[in-house]
């Protein structure tokens, strides 16, 4: 269908259904955002009507289909319960968050046969379990999703989007991503233009440029009446000892006059909290550092690529996404370098021959923020909606083509614009090699996704001066037992050891780029824990990857969980570092149980450890904190159970006290 002078208006969910139905025959093969721009009641409409239809298959393509927790045991409930009705709105609320359909299905294997749903992104660890959803999980780099949306002849695509006052103009706001290349590659293809049907919702925030569209841009608009419900927040999670010394080692590899692009969770928040503190508070992130490793300054990797000082010129974010830690960095004034899409300009501002005009043109057209898609919690969201008219005209979306590589467009322009990039993005594990897993189990499960991480690896290495850098934890809770996340092999691999570059976990840096084989293993060993060191380099040694005289280095064996606590914890007391850097979304007391409840997870995770700390807890007679335990409603415990549970809470909770 082509665009129409003016597209067709709808109040009504199920009359803009109905019109989907009418304006497509057969099969429907529908696309839609993800994150946030997925169009949630619309998207719930249109499967209710299909799946009672059996005439009409429906194949959905997306990505990332959000839905608020719901807890497994009887605690996590009892926690969830109370909170997820305050942030997202429950059933008794007037506008509750809706839950996606199709997923709730997907999770029992439940959608009817004549219904598929193929997502290249899955909330993470979410769907583990879903025959269906793996079956149908794509892999791709998220800049081949567009030529693969056309190849699977996509005839329909939905999307939330926000409105100006008259209707007349349309901003697809949080999802500029895939949305105008979806439609290129389908043109591109000889294929029909697909039918463009937007859902108006006055919750997401206005943004301009690139992301803002003429209404008639799609064929029909869907304007809901109210109230709305919240748009998805994501929780912010606290962040551990492990996670600062990760985020404050891989801070120093950020050099001044940069471009910076970073993931999002609680490694991401320990990240731009260390780098707002060196740019506002220099002589405290110095301190933590030092405690960290006295010698961090003359490290290899930080004298070539990174620094410690704070930043004079500033950064450029180019990032797939917008989330929590860039709101931090502009607000501390840390993301403040501009860009202009003026090739000419920015390669004068690279040879120093920028003229007091040219200074001009930049700050008065140029953006020093780009992303593809946005995401993050409600605080986050306010920001966006009501950033005054500087900080607005600095933030560009654009397509996710334009943001993950450099091939396609302008790459001389890219190249200028991104200079010093360090790419910042997470692991679940590496091996001693330096390949990465990122997005998969070993039989095959998919936890996530590629998503963009191989982009910006591959960037890293195209770009001159750039740098990818893998963040991870040392270690892993599994079945009750420690393990290393840094490992001899693995049955999957989301990045191949030809691309390592610097790995960081709580216990350092590990710059592999271009390292033989033994060197890469022996920077890779200096960043595990040191109870799996010994059986690592055994390893090694038996794979002749390594010479029989190498022995652990002696500043190995103080990779321990103790020796971070013990760095960190004056700065964890005096509140340099707090468990939620970039806010929460949890009170004081939610704060105190999820510490708890976390410990309590890991100590009862194998039939020893459960009964070992039931034991504790039924012979503990210290205080309780009456607080969590009203929290929970355990204060006044109506069973046996509800005693066992009261008793094991307290018990976590006074473990957990700081």
């Amino acid at each position: 269908m082509n665009p129409s002078p003016s597209p067709a208006r709808f109040d009504s969910l199920d009359d803009a259904v109905e019109s989907i139905l009418a304006s497509i025959h057969g099969s429907l093969h529908i696309g839609a955002p993800l994150g946030i721009g997925k169009p949630h009641r619309l998207l719930n409409a249109l499967y209710a009507r299909c799946a009672e239809d059996p005439s009409r298959p429906l194949h959905l393509y997306t990505a990332l289909s959000l839905n608020p927790p719901t807890g497994a045991s009887d605690l996590e409930k009892r926690f969830l319960g109370p909170f997820v009705s305050r942030h997202f709105g429950d059933a008794a609320s007037d506008n509750p968050f809706p839950r996606l359909a199709y997923v709730d299905a997907l999770q029992r294997d439940a959608l009817p046969a004549h219904i598929s749903v193929e997502e290249f992104y899955l909330q993470s660890g979410a769907l583990l379990n879903s025959s269906q959803a793996q079956r149908n999980y794509a892999s791709l780099n998220y800049t081949h999703v567009a030529k693969a949306l056309a190849d699977r002849g996509v005839n329909c695509i939905v999307q939330k989007v926000a409105s100006n006052e008259d209707g007349s103009r349309l901003s697809l706001s949080s999802n500029t991503d895939l949305t105008f290349d979806v439609v290129d590659a389908i043109i591109a293809r000889g294929l029909p233009r697909p039918l463009l049907l937007a859902e108006v919702d006055p919750e997401l925030p206005w943004l301009d440029g690139m992301a803002a569209v003429d209404a008639d841009f799609f064929d029909a608009v869907v304007s809901p009446p109210g109230p709305y419900p919240k748009l998805f927040g994501l929780p912010r999670q606290p962040v551990s000892d492990a996670d600062y010394a990760i985020g404050f080692y891989a801070s120093v590899l950020v050099r001044d006059g940069g471009t910076l692009q970073i993931g999002i969770g609680a490694l991401a928040d320990a990240l731009c909290h260390a780098l707002a503190l060196r740019h506002t508070d220099n002589a405290a992130y110095r301190r933590v550092l030092h405690a960290l490793d006295p010698d961090i300054a003359t490290h290899p990797a930080v004298v070539t690529s990174g620094g410690l000082d704070p930043f004079t010129i500033g950064l450029y974010g180019c990032s797939e996404m917008i989330n929590e830690g860039f709101m931090r960095l502009v607000q501390a004034g840390v993301i403040r370098r501009k860009v202009a899409d003026n090739e000419a300009l920015m390669r004068r501002m690279a040879d120093g021959t920028a003229s007091a005009s040219d200074q001009l043109l930049l700050q008065r057209d140029g953006e020093f923020l780009h992303g593809a898609f946005y995401l993050g919690s409600p605080v986050f969201y306010d920001w966006l909606r009501n950033l005054d008219g500087a900080t607005r005209r600095g933030i560009g979306m654009k397509r996710v083509s334009e943001v993950n590589e450099l091939y396609g467009g302008n790459e001389t322009l890219e190249r200028l614009q991104r200079r010093d990039a360090r790419f910042f993005n997470t692991c679940m594990m590496a091996t001693a090699l330096g390949a990465a897993v990122s997005d998969g189990l070993a039989d095959g499960r998919v936890v996530s996704g590629v998503g963009g991480q191989y982009n910006f690896v591959a960037m890293a290495h195209a770009l001159p001066e750039a740098r990818s850098v893998l963040l991870l934890r040392a270690t892993r809770e599994s079945g009750g037992k420690t393990a290393s996340n840094i490992v001899w092999n693995y049955g999957h691999s989301t990045i191949p050891r030809h691309l390592r570059d610097v790995y960081i976990s709580e216990y350092g840096i590990a710059d592999v780029r271009g390292r033989t084989d033994e060197d890469c293993v022996i920077a890779m060993m200096s960043i595990a824990d040191a109870r799996f060191q010994p059986g690592l380099l055994e390893t090694a040694k038996r794979s002749r990857k390594l010479r029989a005289d190498v022995s652990g280095d002696a500043d190995w064996q103080r990779n321990t969980p103790e020796q971070r606590r013990d760095a960190l914890g004056t700065f964890r007391r005096d509140g340099t570092l707090s468990d939620y850097p970039l806010g929460s979304d949890f009170t004081e007391v939610e704060q105190r149980l999820v510490k708890a409840l976390g410990w309590l997870k890991a100590n009862t995770a194998t039939t020893g450890t459960k009964l070992r700390t039931i034991t504790s807890a039924l012979f503990s007679t210290e205080g309780k904190d009456k607080e969590a335990l009203v929290r929970m409603a355990l204060a006044s415990p109506r069973s046996i159970r509800e005693q066992l549970y009261a008793r094991l809470l307290g018990l976590a909770l006074r473990q957990t006290r700081s």
